[in-house]
C-alpha cells in the first residue's frame, strides 16, 4: 500500500529527477564504476552475487569493496585466489553464516568465467548476440548465479548493456509502487524517458537504496 503516493505526472516526473539527479546507480553509489570493461563487469557481478545474500546490503558491499580491495579485482585474480584467503577477507568484511561455501562459489564463478569466456563477460554478451534473452541464460549457468543475481547484475549494467533495459529488482518495485511511480520496469522506463537506459539505471539504483535504507519518510513527506 502506498504511503503518501504521489499521483500526477508532474510530481513523478520532479522526483524522478530527485532520485537520478546524481547520475550514479546502486554500484556506483558504493565506488564500483559501471562501465563495458571486463575487470568492472566482474566486480558488479560479484557484488551482486553478495548483495543477493540474506543479511545487512551494507557488509556486502563491504564485503565486495574488501575482495576488490585485496587485489581480486578481476576473473582471472579470483580465479587464482586461495579458498582461504577469500574465507578470511569475507569474515573479515562481516560476512556470516555459511562463509566456505560463499568463498567456494565467488571461486568456481570467476574459474568458469575464466575457461567459458576467457574472464571477460562481454565475450557472454557476443556469445548471447546481444539477445536479452539469451545473456540471461548464459548468466544462469554461472555458479553462484540465479534470477536474484541476473536482476542486479543487469540492474546496474543496463546502463551500458543497452539491449537488456529496462531491468527493476524487486526491491527498486518495492519502492517504486509505493511511491506511486509505477509497478513494472516499463513504467519506470517510461518516466527515466525513452532510450534512456543510463538514467534507468540510475533511477532503479535510486529506488532500491530508499527500499533498503527505509528512506520513504524523506521523499513523502
Amino acid at each position: 500500500m502506498p504511503t503518501s503516493a504521489i499521483s500526477s505526472i508532474e510530481e513523478k516526473k520532479r522526483l524522478v529527477r530527485r532520485l537520478a539527479g546524481d547520475g550514479r546507480g546502486f554500484a556506483e553509489r558504493y565506488g564500483f564504476r559501471v562501465t563495458n570493461n571486463p575487470s568492472q563487469l566482474f566486480q558488479v557481478l560479484y557484488l551482486s552475487v553478495l548483495l543477493a545474500r540474506r543479511g545487512d546490503f551494507r557488509k556486502a558491499v563491504d564485503a565486495a569493496q574488501a575482495l576488490r580491495d585485496n587485489g581480486w579485482d578481476s576473473a582471472a585474480r579470483m580465479a587464482r585466489s586461495m579458498q582461504t584467503d577469500r574465507v578470511r577477507v569475507l569474515r573479515e568484511a562481516g560476512q556470516r553464516g555459511d562463509v566456505d561455501a560463499l568463498a567456494d562459489t565467488l571461486g568456481d564463478l570467476a574459474r568458469a568465467l575464466v575457461d567459458r569466456y576467457r574472464g571477460d563477460l562481454r565475450r557472454l554478451r557476443t556469445a548471447a548476440q546481444q539477445d536479452p534473452a539469451r545473456e540471461r541464460r548464459l548468466l544462469a549457468a554461472l555458479p553462484g548465479v540465479d534470477d536474484q543475481v541476473i536482476d542486479l547484475f543487469l540492474r546496474e549494467t543496463q546502463a551500458v548493456w543497452r539491449e537488456v533495459a529496462p531491468v527493476a529488482d524487486r526491491r527498486a518495485l518495492v519502492a517504486a509502487r509505493r511511491l506511486g511511480l509505477g509497478r513494472s520496469a516499463d513504467d519506470l522506463a517510461g518516466l527515466a524517458g525513452s532510450g534512456e537506459s543510463e538514467r534507468l539505471a540510475w533511477l532503479v539504483g535510486a529506488l532500491a537504496r530508499v527500499d533498503l535504507e527505509k528512506r520513504y519518510a524523506e521523499l513523502t513527506g
